[in-house]
């Protein structure tokens, strides 16, 4: 049973069937689902339960012989609240940073500033790390005020490390603005800008897993979400919050952000004239 919940943990299963250990003398089954996906914990233990109450109807010809018990670990009640409110700040973080970054370039080049900056001794990573800064500062105070509101207003728990929560914050700022300062290289207006951050805001949190799992995709979409920031960074949040995680139990997550962030930022650097 321990080894279950390890795994439970780690994400690796979200349902434990657990049998009686006098299950002939008393027909006992345990469902056991992790609750910080309460979306998926009530699909799976309802077809759980609907696929054991008929197989034993079947096999006994009796009504209800095996006594269900249901339990949800990390959200007991299953509400909805604990499990999309520490998506919101994952959802508000991008949506924040990588419009404000790319809106900020473009009204350099609309206003003529742009080139007059490139001809001075300024380097491009000088005036990347000038523009990114004053966004990433926005978006750690945004991470802090909404997770405030989310303890205290929505009382959803906060079981893990404030550290690495805002750790994993910056490794996911450096996606969202490394997105940014792509899209304003592929701009000329602030309306380009606009339309090309929502043109990609919208896959990026459908294919995150924010109201949908990722389990339940197509095969061929679900190689996409591997590119998606959004999807690992919500992992983080929300076992931050529900399951009280820390720093080495998402290690592959931070990595995965880590790269994505370097690989953005490297090509807005080089597409940045």
């Amino acid at each position: 049973m321990s080894g279950a919940a390890d795994a439970m943990d780690r994400n690796q299963v979200q349902v434990i069937v657990h049998f009686a250990a006098d299950f002939p003398r008393r027909p006992a089954v345990q469902l056991i689902a992790d609750g910080s996906d309460s979306n998926s914990a009530q699909i799976v233990v309802g077809q759980l339960s609907q696929i054991i109450r008929q197989g034993s109807q079947q096999a006994t010809a009796a009504q209800l012989p095996v006594q269900l018990q249901e339990r949800a670990w990390y959200n007991p009640n299953l509400e909805d609240r604990e499990y999309f409110v520490p998506g919101i700040i994952a959802t508000v973080v991008l949506v924040a940073t990588m419009i404000l970054t790319a809106m900020t370039v473009v009204r350099e080049r609309e206003m003529g500033t742009l080139e007059r900056l490139m001809v001075t001794p300024l380097a491009r990573l000088e005036f990347l790390i000038g523009k990114m800064i004053p966004v990433a500062c926005i978006g750690l105070f945004d991470v802090i005020l909404v997770t405030a509101l989310a303890v205290i207003w929505f009382e959803v728990p906060l079981r893990g490390g404030l550290f690495a929560l805002l750790f994993g914050s910056v490794l996911y700022l450096m996606s969202t603005l490394g997105l940014g300062l792509l899209i304003s290289s592929y701009s000329s207006t602030q309306q380009q800008a606009m339309l090309l951050g929502f043109f990609l805001i919208m896959p990026a949190i459908i294919l995150s897993g924010f109201a949908f799992p990722i389990s339940n995709m197509p095969e061929g979409v679900r190689w996409f979400t591997f590119l998606d920031p959004l999807r690992y960074f919500l992992v983080i949040i929300r076992d931050l919050f529900l399951k009280g995680g820390g720093f080495f139990d998402h290690l592959f997550e931070y990595g995965m952000m880590a790269l994505l962030g370097a690989a953005t930022l490297m090509l807005s650097m080089a597409r940045i004239r």
